[in-house]
């Protein structure tokens, strides 16, 4: 795998993927302060929510569950002194289907968390990870 980040200006970043595909990235010194894009850090938590949510997908989809939607809803903490890494990290699935049962849901997530997701498994081991979900019913 390659890549490319090339600076634009100020504190702003274009990531360019060797899949061709490219991301604008910026940031803040100041808490609060205005980007522009998406924080490389932001982004080390959306993909690594990307990655896990498609370890979970796959996985309820193999075993031919009727999921209709999956969101990972993340929440992060981030150590106070540099290097401000993440410390704690949750997780937590809004799965939708019809007759999804909780042990099942359950299952792919800790196949995931610990078998498939690489960057979670990555981040895992410098942060706290944990897990949470709820099945909403699809009509």
């Amino acid at each position: 795998m390659k890549a490319r980040v090339k600076w634009i200006e100020n504190k702003t970043f274009l990531g360019e993927s060797n899949s061709g595909h490219a991301v604008l990235m910026s940031a803040s010194t100041a808490p609060g302060g205005a980007t522009i894009a998406p924080s490389p850090m932001e982004y080390l938590l959306l993909g690594t929510g990307g990655c896990t949510s498609v370890d979970v997908m796959m996985i309820l989809q193999k075993g031919r569950q009727d999921v209709r939607g999956c969101e990972c809803l993340l929440e992060a903490e981030r150590a106070a002194t540099d290097p401000k890494i993440f410390t704690k990290i949750n997780m937590h699935f809004v799965v939708t289907g019809k007759d999804l049962k909780p042990d099942t849901v359950q299952r792919a997530i800790d196949l995931s968390a610990e078998k498939y997701c690489s960057a979670s498994i990555m981040l895992g081991k410098t942060a706290e990870i944990t897990h949470s979900f709820e099945i909403v019913a699809a009509a």
